[in-house]
């Protein structure tokens, strides 16, 4: 049967399309494609048509630029910061000094504000206000100039002064009880980014407490000038080391001056040596001799890491009195804090440095020793009253006056004078200690 139709369908010659095979399916033997098209009206929808083109796509976007963070040294097309502060920038006011001149720079005059920041040439200790390329005729009249500057600026900031009362509340309201506030100077004193510290606490506050711990406490009142100096604020409140600053009357935050910052801490420049081979007026034996007893002799006191020194001074020339030698132990402090006491102490007793081994600090009063006449014991606490406050005065003489003493000891003794401000009972004790005072007299 097979056999029959592949006959006929040669004879025809018509492309056989399905062939049944031996269960009798057909089956497709052509290569060409299905004629369903031409049967069924079918027609694909728009969305599928090959032969329609799509719209274009858009070009794809520019990638961003990769983020790259502001930099402080990047001046371009900055003019330098111009500052009027009357005084060279440093950066430490209380631990250096303008009358020491350093032997040599450990690094390039690199300015610490940064390169084309400030309009003050660095000389690798400070930014004097004047330029030192600028040949000055009279520099005097120069330094009379700034400091006349300083004092007209500090009158106009402060304006009337405090009265007692003012100030006492002012005193209440920055204790520790009351604000955590305050402004912490370490071993590098008070630096020149402190500055724009004050002045921030100032912008909230009419004043800012100040703690001051370590090197710079060992001489205070350097410190206390300084800042009433460089702030042109006044201290209206000190005790130990714990200082209160008041910012003025006349002050105002949008008016401040203008502080540039210091990017980096510079290196300390070369300063001549403290400990010298052999002591002056001595030879090396006897200077070899001193130091190996002032190792020996005890200890006057031992200083602590971060500590009030305000006392130091006072000690050492108290010492001095009945002591050749004296040795402080400062073990457990920084090298370079207590070689900055030692020198400190030579300028302010003033003393001869012998040796700072193991630790330790060694000085000699030395042979033509004169005691220091006068300001020997520094006072703890300033008040900082105004004498001249005639409201207070007259306040406290009406305190007084109504009884407001009554509930307190009297200042000669438990009893008061009078016995008529005492109870029946209270002049009967009198009567009776004064009795028995007197039989003891006559006994």
């Amino acid at each position: 049967m097979l056999l029959f139709l592949l006959t006929q369908l040669y004879r025809r010659k018509i492309p056989p399309a399905s062939l049944p095979d031996a269960n009798g399916r057909l089956f497709s033997t052509s290569d060409t494609s299905s004629n369903l098209r031409s049967k069924y009206p079918f027609h694909p929808p728009s969305s599928l048509n090959p032969t329609k083109t799509r719209p274009e796509s858009k070009p794809p976007k520019k990638p961003k630029p990769q983020y790259k963070p502001p930099s402080s040294l990047d001046r371009s097309g900055k003019k330098p910061v111009r500052s009027d502060l009357p005084f060279d920038f440093r950066f430490s006011y209380t631990e250096s000094s303008h009358k020491v001149r350093p032997i040599g720079l450990r690094e390039p005059k690199y300015s610490p504000f940064g390169p084309d920041r400030v309009d003050r040439v660095w000389t690798g200790v400070c930014a004097p206000v004047v330029n030192p390329k600028v040949a000055s005729l009279d520099e005097g009249k120069v330094e009379l100039n700034l400091e006349g500057k300083k004092r007209r600026t500090r009158e106009k900031v402060q304006g009337v002064p405090l009265t007692n009362a003012e100030r006492i509340a002012l005193v209440e309201r920055f204790q520790r009880h009351r604000t955590k506030r305050q402004i912490n100077i370490g071993r590098d004193g008070l630096t020149h980014n402190m500055l724009n510290d004050i002045h921030n606490h100032w912008k909230h506050d009419e004043a800012v407490r100040i703690k001051c711990m370590g090197v710079p406490t060992v001489d205070m009142k350097n410190v206390c000038t300084q800042l009433e100096d460089k702030t042109f604020g006044k201290i209206i409140q000190r005790h130990g080391g714990l200082l209160i600053l008041y910012r003025g009357r006349n002050y105002h935050p949008r008016k401040r001056p203008v502080i540039p910052l210091m990017l980096w801490k510079p290196q300390e420049p070369v300063y001549p040596r403290l400990i010298k081979t052999t002591i002056k007026g001595l030879s090396i034996e006897e200077t070899k001799e001193m130091r190996r007893r002032g190792l020996a002799v005890p200890a006057l006191t031992r200083l602590a890491k971060n500590g009030y020194y305000g006392s130091l001074v006072a000690m050492v020339r108290d010492a001095f009195l009945m002591e050749e030698l004296i040795r402080i132990d400062c073990k457990g402090l920084e090298k370079s804090d207590y070689k900055k006491i030692g020198c400190k102490l030579r300028d302010l007793v003033p003393c001869i440095l012998v040796t700072f081994g193991k630790e330790q600090i060694v000085i000699w009063r030395g042979n033509n020793y004169k005691p220091h006449q006068g300001g020997i014991f520094l006072t703890e606490r300033e008040l900082y009253d105004d004498p001249a406050d005639s409201e207070s005065a007259v306040n406290r003489e009406k305190h007084e006056n109504s009884g407001g003493n009554n509930n307190k000891p009297h200042e000669r003794g438990i009893f008061p004078a009078n016995e008529e401000e005492l109870s029946d009972d209270g002049a009967e004790c009198a009567s009776i200690l004064n009795v028995e005072h007197h039989k003891n007299t006559d006994n």
